[in-house]
């Protein structure tokens, strides 16, 4: 009995000295780490107090509490803010898809303001400003070493007034100035049109009119081709298109998904993590899809475009999109203000991120740069397409009279389709790629 009431003494002291050794260090450490952070704050209430009292100028003390708040938020990465009560009110405005501005969307890149993409039929887009060009100097004033903030905030200005950017370009040896002319940014979220037998939908932006008018415009065009039995297929036309609602990019994938994974979040603990899933219906009947990417495609297009082609819905043609792979949280504040903060970073339905990296295209197309006409050389040889000769050229050579007037109607029917896509080749490389690829499926299809 004695025995068991010392092993029981022992047991207990042993506890007793491993509980010390271990959980008092613990304990200490984070009573160290608490007194540091009170540390901390007492040096910023100092640091602040001194500043408000010795600047060479008088400060506005909410514009200092307000820098120090976003100085901690941007110091984390750059799409992490704090948004002023104005700024919070514009960024509302915008997901409805109104607003004033130049039409581009930017973000930073070591120190540089870079766009990401300027916006269709904006004043941005019109002065010729394209994906990945840098902003050095608005105004002949240099922008280097200010926040993102700050530096649209120098973009920002009345509707109708000018506004002269500076601009560094990959494979452009000097820097040079654009002018833009500020104004009301109406943002169609969806266009559509019909090229051949092919419907192409171009998707601008994810606002919350991206879904509803790509469901009425892929509806109407087919109508337009006289029912979906003669349609080859589709083009989602999502370059330069910097993304925005993460709801309306789930909405636009399951559009043309049946089942399965569109994408997965996932946070810092396990629990915060969300995936989302498809649902029954497929708006294109399971006709063939391409999808057009560039380095301007971001964020919500970068969902979409992960999405159709993990699933082998799609074949992705362009260029590598640009890589924003993570997830901003908006969160009100006290004050009419609100902070926005990455809260996640997001998957693609195969367990990719791509942040970062961006969508490789599984077809990669290059965009080539019109020549403005007066570079155009003018003793350059004329090409096969210019100067070419056929049977029918030829003098005195025989007519064709096996063709009945139908059978002549449908030849020439075609000849100026091939015209108008020898045309579009010209205007946009990319999208005739596209549609040539949905040609050659509809040409193998079995069903035909």
């Amino acid at each position: 009995m004695k025995k068991l009431v010392m092993a029981a003494l022992g047991g207990t002291l042993a506890g007793a000295i491993v509980s010390t050794q271990i959980a008092g260090p613990l304990i200490a450490q984070e009573a160290d780490a608490k007194a540091s952070v009170y540390e901390q704050l007492d040096l910023f209430g100092n640091i602040f107090e001194r500043v408000r009292a010795q600047y060479v100028e008088e400060v506005d003390e909410r514009e200092l509490i307000q820098a120090a708040i976003n100085g901690m938020l941007t110091s984390l990465d750059p799409h992490s803010s704090y948004l002023a009560p104005e700024d919070f009110d514009d960024m509302r405005v915008q997901t409805r898809g109104e607003f004033g501005g130049l039409g581009i969307e930017v973000t930073q890149e070591e120190g540089f303001v870079k766009v990401v993409s300027p916006m269709d039929d904006t004043p941005a887009f019109d002065a010729g400003i394209e994906a990945g060009d840098f902003i050095t100097h608005v105004d002949g004033e240099s922008i280097l070493g200010l926040t993102l903030d700050e530096a649209v905030e120098m973009m920002r200005g009345p509707v109708g007034s000018e506004i002269i950017v500076t601009i560094v370009r990959e494979g452009e040896d000097e820097p040079f100035d654009v002018s833009i002319i500020r104004d009301t940014i109406k943002l169609t979220a969806v266009r559509s049109r019909v090229q051949g037998d092919t419907v192409v939908l171009r998707v601008t932006t994810f606002n919350d009119q991206t879904f509803p008018n790509l469901e009425e415009e892929l509806a109407e065009k087919v109508e337009e081709l006289g029912g979906m039995e003669n349609v080859n297929g589709f083009v989602i036309d999502l370059r330069n298109n910097p993304g925005g609602l993460l709801t309306q990019a789930i909405k636009v994938s399951d559009a043309f998904l049946d089942k399965g994974e569109i994408v997965s979040t996932r946070g810092r603990a396990a629990e915060d993590g969300e995936r989302f899933n498809a649902t029954e219906g497929d708006l294109a009947e399971g006709k063939p899809i391409v999808v057009l990417i560039n380095g301007g495609s971001a964020s919500a297009s970068e969902i979409v475009a992960g999405a159709l082609q993990d699933h082998r819905r799609a074949i992705v043609v362009g260029t590598k999109s640009f890589g924003k792979g993570s997830v901003q949280t908006v969160m009100p504040l006290r004050g009419d203000g609100a902070m926005r903060l990455t809260t996640a970073r997001y998957y693609t339905p195969s367990g990719r991120s791509i942040q970062s990296l961006g969508v490789a295209p599984d077809i990669i197309v290059e965009q080539p740069r019109r020549r403005p006409a007066d570079e155009e050389n003018e003793d350059e040889p004329r090409s096969e397409a210019n100067f070419s000769r056929s049977e029918a050229d030829l003098r005195g050579s025989l007519s064709n009279d096996s063709l009945s007037e139908d059978e002549r109607k449908q030849f020439e029917a075609e000849e100026l389709k091939a015209e108008e896509a020898a045309k579009l080749r010209e205007e946009d490389y990319q999208l005739a790629y596209a549609i040539d690829i949905l040609k050659g499926l509809s040409a193998l299809d079995p069903a035909k």
